[in-house]
This record gives structure tokens, C-alpha cells and sequence, in this order.
């Protein structure tokens, strides 16, 4: 990739415990001769870099979604598993990167329908009991075709990157970045043979909300959107937009994958 020569900053919520990091990235950046803008003027901006964990990272890639600017990671959060560069090796992995040291890993996203809008999520879209302790009854159909209802506490539907988030922790299969693929997995479904799916593109899925008294919340990427009440539906599909995930040159999905989830 080309030398950096201007970088957007994001940084989260909690900029106390980012401080000295925002700091060390100044000083790289003055040795570098990489000029930092404001993350609001990605047109300004070759690459985004985040300070801060997953969730940064999902902010981040969705901000400059469709700007042609990569996102890369340095893990100042728990998992980081998006993530590229670990906190303390900040000045050694971002000198790499302003060199151009680094390459792009692009991803799909999800496109979400509801009550005539539409919703874009980098990780995943979730359909989920309202009402804590209480079941619903989730009806589906993908690609066209009924496939019944499920009495369950929710469904996810996961894009790769988000496949190793809420999707992985209910026993959903983890989708290998470049697959351009989403996964769609029942959360707590009061059967023994529902099993989770993964669904290609221009599939939609339809969740309908066939619970008598109970409405379903509607999420994306953790934002709470609205209400799904008894009888109303929402549509799923992987989107026309890509986020840009930026790692290092020798970095794979397994190393990650390794890194992160392996025991001990």
C-alpha cells in the first residue's frame, strides 16, 4: 500500500484510559510526517486508526463505511479480535503502517428492513425477546421458502466478523473472513434439531414475530432500533457495502483466530 499521509482518529468513549495512547500516536505521526484529522473528514483521510477495543472498531468501520478509507485497530479494549496492533506495541506497528505496511480485508455488511427503512450493520442484526425470561415464537422463511416457526429467545443473523461475537457464544459457526456469507443462528431454541444456517447473497431471510403477547426488540451492531409486535416482520440480506478492515502484511484470519480463542 502507499505512505500514509493524513490519518483519522477514533478513539472510545472513555478517553481517560486512551490519553498517553493519543499521545504516542502524535509522536509517531510527527516522526512519520503524517498529518491527523478530525475522523468526521474521512475525505481527508487514507486510513482510520482506532484506539480502542471491538466495539470502537464496529463504530469506526461503520463511520467510514462506503469513503474508501480502511480501518486498523490497536487494542486498547478486552477481546480486540478486530484489532491489528496490541497496545504495547503501538509506535513499532503504526511506523508500519504510515509506511504503508499494511493491506485491506474488505467484508460484508448486512442490510436490515424495518417499517420501511432501511439499516446497514457491520457485525450482526438480532430479533429478540422484548420481554426478559419471557419466549417467543420467531417465524422464518430464507429465500422465498417457509421454514416455520420457532419457539426460541431470539435469532441472530452474523457476518463474518460478527460470526466471533454474540453468534459464536450461542454456538454458531465462525465465518472465515473473505467468505461473503451470513450465518444465521437461533438463540436458545426450545427444540433439539434447530441448527444454524449459513445463508450466500441476494438471499433474504424474513423473521415474522408470531408470539401472541410478547414484541420483539430489534437490534443491529447492539443498537436497539424498535419493537417487532406480534405479526410484524423484518428482512435480512447481506448489503451492497463493504467495511475495510486494515492488519498488518503477515496477519491472517487463523493467527487472529488462534491468538484470541485458543485455550490457555
Amino acid at each position: 500500500m502507499p505512505s500514509v499521509e493524513r490519518a483519522a482518529v477514533v478513539t472510545h468513549g472513555h478517553t481517560e484510559n486512551v490519553s498517553s495512547a493519543v499521545e504516542r500516536l502524535r509522536s509517531v505521526a510527527k516522526s512519520a510526517g503524517v498529518e491527523l484529522v478530525e475522523a468526521e473528514n474521512d475525505a481527508a483521510a487514507d486510513i482510520a486508526i482506532v484506539l480502542g477495543g471491538d466495539g470502537t472498531m464496529l463504530r469506526a468501520l461503520t463511520r467510514f463505511l462506503g469513503s474508501g478509507v480502511p480501518v486498523i485497530g490497536v487494542n486498547f479494549g478486552r477481546v480486540g479480535f478486530l484489532t491489528a496492533i496490541p497496545g504495547d506495541e503501538l509506535e513499532v506497528g503504526l511506523a508500519r503502517v504510515f509506511a504503508g505496511e499494511y493491506r485491506t480485508v474488505e467484508l460484508p455488511t448486512l442490510e436490515l428492513e424495518l417499517n420501511g427503512e432501511r439499516h446497514v450493520g457491520v457485525n450482526d442484526a438480532v430479533v429478540a425477546s422484548a420481554t426478559l425470561g419471557r419466549m417467543i415464537e420467531l417465524g422464518y422463511a430464507i429465500g422465498g421458502e417457509d421454514l416455520g416457526v420457532q419457539p426460541c429467545d431470539g435469532m441472530i443473523c452474523a457476518t463474518p466478523p460478527g460470526s466471533t461475537a454474540y453468534n459464536l457464544s450461542n454456538g454458531g459457526p465462525v465465518l472465515v473472513w473473505g467468505l461473503d456469507a451470513m450465518v444465521v443462528t437461533f438463540v436458545a431454541p426450545h427444540t433439539l434439531h434447530a441448527r444454524p444456517l449459513v445463508v450466500g447473497r441476494d438471499v433474504d431471510v424474513v423473521v415474522e414475530n408470531r408470539s401472541l403477547d410478547v414484541a420483539a426488540g430489534v437490534l443491529v451492531d447492539g443498537r436497539r432500533l424498535a419493537d417487532l409486535a406480534p405479526g410484524a416482520k423484518t428482512t435480512i440480506r447481506l448489503g451492497p457495502e463493504r467495511s475495510r478492515l486494515a492488519v498488518l502484511p503477515e496477519q491472517s484470519f487463523f493467527t487472529r483466530y488462534g491468538q484470541v480463542f485458543a485455550p490457555g
